[in-house]
């Protein structure tokens, strides 16, 4: 019982000292508080920005909802139109609302349409590309088509590649990072001095400064290339890019000189070489000897023939043995003639061509055993094996030009030669 009893005090005590202290224990006086109105600092101008740009979010107003329509191969755009359950009546009021409507009525596989169209199935606009830098904006409404044009700014950006060939070409210039249609634009260029089919071989190396084209931070295409170097079987090559001012754009060599010969060494891509110049064969339909005084290229029927030179046509017509024959008068001294062909392309006779135009096709007209070209070089009258004569070249730049292409390629010059010799100190 005594142990029960100072319990119980104990407890008391504990909860009665605590209260009767803060009864006793006096409140310090009161501090007064002030409340000032402070102006807020101004918010940067990225943060009134950004606020502009929200408020424009939430403004209730809610821009077009573009269904996006993919041209494909064979497609009309009837055919678009009717996917889209739009009327043609809403096709032809696009077209007539146009001064240039080229781009409707030419559309390639690829090409992208975008159509608002509200809930009712009425087209409210139309959206598509005039060309890389032009957008147009149709805006229908029941009485009229509003066109808007917006323009799109094209960028060029420079790329530099280096390769070394171990297996093909393709192959070193897919490591180095260039398209397939850039290498096709490499070998183009050097084309006159390198046969890339036959001349290529391990250890050729390339570098090249080219552009590919950009539009609004989206990668478009190749552009072209801009200036390269080509080792080939340890000769060196240059290529520099220039326009003169005739507006003419080619490709020149260090000096100003253009690689473009005045003649393709073969005017037709073929598959062999059937028969070469010479001064005696069996004919093959004849069946006897005969001198051969052209090379025949063999190439599946309806292959473009170009033209090896610029010139004027002074024949085109049948002649026997060569069937289908057209012949070109280059330059006073030079002429050539190719035969057996299936048809013609549309230069008439007393047309000036530019060399690489298409003349006519691959067939087996005449005397001919099998699809091909017979193609012939004369220089004053007298036949010239086109494997080996030694063509002309182009003149170089005129003094007046000269200096100014000098201006432009010495930078291009030193860079294409700072990329080699990085290169060859890696590889050593």
């Amino acid at each position: 019982m005594l142990g029960g009893t100072a319990i119980l005090l104990t407890v008391l005590v504990g909860i009665i000292m605590p209260t009767f202290a803060s009864a006793m224990r006096s409140e310090p006086n009161a501090v007064p508080y002030t409340t000032l109105a402070l102006d807020l600092p101004a918010l940067p101008a990225s943060a009134q920005t950004e606020a502009a740009i929200a408020a424009l979010a939430f403004d209730g107003e809610i821009g077009p909802d573009w269904r996006i329509a993919r041209v494909s191969a064979g497609q009309t755009l009837s055919d678009i139109f009717r996917e889209q359950s739009l009327s043609p009546s809403d096709l032809h009021r696009a077209i007539d609302a146009q001064k240039d409507a080229t781009a409707l009525r030419r559309i390639r596989p690829g090409t992208e349409f975008a159509f608002d169209i509200d809930a009712a199935g009425n087209l409210k606009a139309m959206r598509f590309d005039r060309d890389e830098s032009t957008r147009v904006v149709l805006e229908f409404s029941a009485d009229k088509v509003t066109e808007v044009i917006e323009d799109r700014a094209i960028e060029r950006r420079v790329q530099i590649a280096h390769g070394v060939i171990s297996r093909s070409l393709f192959e070193a210039a897919d490591q180095a990072g260039m398209s397939d249609p850039m290498v096709l634009k490499l070998a183009n260029a050097f084309g006159y001095d390198i046969d890339f089919a036959q001349d290529l071989r391990v250890g050729d190396s390339f570098s090249v400064i080219y552009d590919q084209l950009y539009r609004e931070g989206e990668r478009l295409r190749d552009g072209d290339i801009v200036a390269a170097t080509f080792v080939n079987q340890g000769k060196r090559y240059t290529a520099i890019r220039y326009t003169d001012a005739r507006g003419e754009t080619l490709y020149y060599t260090e000096d100003g000189r253009p690689l473009r010969k005045a003649f393709l060494r073969t005017p037709v891509e073929f598959t062999r070489i059937s028969s070469r110049f010479t001064s005696g064969r069996m004919h093959p339909v004849l069946g006897r000897m005969r001198a051969h005084r052209g090379v025949d290229y063999a190439a599946p029927s309806g292959t473009p023939i170009r033209a090896a030179g610029d010139g004027k046509i002074t024949f085109r017509g049948w002649q026997n043995g060569y069937g289908n024959v057209v012949i070109i008068q280059h330059k006073g001294r030079y002429t050539t003639l190719y035969g057996h062909m299936s048809r013609f392309a549309n230069a008439k006779v007393g047309q000036h061509v530019s060399q690489g135009s298409v003349i006519g096709y691959v067939g087996m007209t005449g005397l001919a055993t099998g699809p091909h070209l017979h193609y012939e070089f004369r220089l004053d009258g007298k036949h010239r094996d086109p494997l080996t004569v030694t063509l002309p070249k182009e003149e170089p730049l005129p003094a007046s030009e000269l200096a100014r292409f000098q201006t432009r390629s010495a930078p291009l010059l030193a860079r294409l030669k700072q990329v080699e010799s990085t290169r060859l100190a890696r590889a050593d």
